[in-house]
């Protein structure tokens, strides 16, 4: 026995129309066509689906094992049709985000805010345990959009650029370095720098300043929060460099102060790899905007 679609369809449309030539309209085809095709179907199952001498038309019991087995997948195959219009015209869709810049959430969060309000039904996660193995995972689609301000020659990878910030250097007021205009990469020598957890050699402070003057701090300590790190500097405990959106509320604070990094200050941009048949699809182009533009109002904030 081979049930097809197309015969629950048929199944519903005689039920609710209660005679072949109304349901033949339902479905747009010939009474002919449509007496064929049930002909056809009760030949399959070896027994009649209708009460033939009813008026109006009647399921016979067989019918309507036939009519609840429609009932319950039509449902699901009209949804499933839908999802993939959707799918199609970009509605919908998964958005799976992996970030190298820990400092990133500062920003990231008010982005899908904005997002998931234009984008209901797009399914966003955000995976920060593959933050410094994220490039291969996007390969592997197990992440759809890296956060990185590292751009690299990926094949079928496109790397969009988001926003240009400044690494700028965090103290308490109370610190001798507090004195200075700005500060330089032998300031660092003596003193315990703190930074987010992640390997030091793609950490801003070391990649832009301490490493290419070959220049090490007296100790480093990790923190997972921006706020923390805040805490122990405004304690005196240490001193950080932190995007210039971090900081944005301390430079009025008079427990910090902030200082440019080198003379000119250092500037870097932020990337978001994407693959490139994923790049242009309404709901990323429209991530992909937001991204661009949130951050420069909070940095304006």
């Amino acid at each position: 026995m081979h049930i097809e679609f197309r015969h629950l369809r048929t199944i519903k449309a005689i039920h609710q129309a209660g005679g072949l030539a109304r349901a033949a309209d339902i479905l747009n085809i010939t009474q002919s066509a449509l007496s064929h095709q049930v002909k056809g179907l009760e030949d399959q199952v070896g027994v009649e689906l209708f009460v033939r001498r009813s008026k109006p038309l009647k399921l016979s019991s067989a019918g309507q094992r036939l009519l609840k087995l429609a009932d319950k997948i039509l449902p699901e195959l009209e949804n499933l049709e839908e999802d993939f219009r959707n799918l199609r015209s970009g509605k919908t869709g998964r958005l799976h985000i992996a970030i190298e810049c820990h400092a990133c959430f500062e920003w990231l969060f008010p982005v899908l805010e904005e997002f998931r309000k234009a984008w209901p039904d797009v399914d966003v996660d955000i995976r920060p345990g593959l933050a410094f193995d994220a490039m291969p995972a996007l390969k592997r689609e197990e992440v759809d959009l890296v956060v990185s301000s590292d751009p690299e020659d990926l094949d079928n990878v496109d790397f969009t650029p988001l926003f240009d910030y400044e690494p700028v250097f965090v103290a308490s007021s109370q610190h001798p370095l507090a004195q200075k205009d700005y500060v330089e990469a032998d300031d660092f020598r003596d003193e315990l720098l703190i930074t987010y957890p992640g390997a030091l050699a793609r950490l801003d402070v070391f990649t832009e300043l301490l490493t290419p003057a070959k220049v090490e701090p007296r100790a480093v300590r990790q923190v997972e929060l921006t706020s923390v790190i805040l805490l122990l500097v405004a304690s005196n405990r240490g001193v950080a460099v932190l995007p210039d959106w971090v900081v944005r509320e301390v430079k009025y604070h008079s427990d910090y102060v902030t200082r440019k990094v080198t003379k000119d200050g250092l500037t870097k941009r932020l990337y978001a790899a994407t693959r490139d048949d994923d790049t242009g699809k309404p709901f990323m182009a429209h991530l992909l905007q937001l991204a661009r533009k949130i951050p420069v109002r909070l940095q304006r904030a």
